[in-house]
């Protein structure tokens, strides 16, 4: 199966409010890596020292970084339509969308499958669920922790583990890991261009 695992890392827990200062991506085949989308993100405002401490990120690693409205349409075009896998996928969900909604703009159109319910499930009686403590019981190799691209890259990891329990050949139903959340089939909105982006382009021609 070919899917992306990504993750971010952001100013805070506040969707909306609160800002992406980092976007990694992966694009897995199989166990295989692909591809890597990884940027900081310049979020306009202070990082706090409590968001630091738990990534490393400053203000000063993210001035003058690309700012996500510049953004999101790339990392959609990575991501195309392949299933996307996040670890506690609603969180990272709901910053992307916020800013996809904020900005109008292109979004990732594939299944949105989040490894922590299904990993519940797949590997039950551990002692917690967090990706370090997956990463560990299942002998993936890891360093740091906290940093987008590296976090993708252990979720991907720990994805393909979960495809090899379900499935024989590691490429199981896409309904069958969407049951395996217990939630209902979720996506990013595909927000239509508006009327204003419209004449901008009518403007250019």
């Amino acid at each position: 199966m070919d899917f992306i695992a990504f993750d971010l890392e952001t100013t805070g827990t506040v969707a909306g409010v609160d800002a992406i200062v980092e976007i990694g991506a992966v694009k897995f085949s199989g166990k295989t890596p692909m591809a890597t989308f990884s940027t900081l993100v310049d979020p306009k405002k202070h990082i706090p020292e409590d968001a630091t401490r738990v990534n490393g990120i400053t203000d000063d690693m993210v001035e003058g970084k690309p700012l996500i409205q510049d953004l999101l349409k790339p990392f959609a075009e990575f991501c195309e339509d392949l299933p996307i896998v996040a670890h506690n996928a609603p969180f990272d969900a709901q910053f992307l969308t916020a800013d996809i909604k904020r900005h109008e703009m292109a979004a990732p159109r594939g299944v949105i499958l989040d490894t922590l319910p299904i990993a519940r499930k797949v590997f039950p009686g551990l002692a917690n669920y967090k990706l370090g403590t997956l990463v560990q019981h299942l002998n993936i190799p890891a360093g740091q922790f906290h940093r987008a691209e590296e976090d993708a890259s252990y979720c991907g990891y720990l994805f393909f583990e979960i495809l090899t329990k379900v499935a024989s050949d590691a490429n199981p139903p896409i309904e069958n890991l969407i049951a395996l959340t217990g939630k209902p089939e979720a996506r990013f909105p595909q927000v239509e261009v508006s009327h204003k982006q419209l004449d901008l382009l009518d403007g250019l021609f």
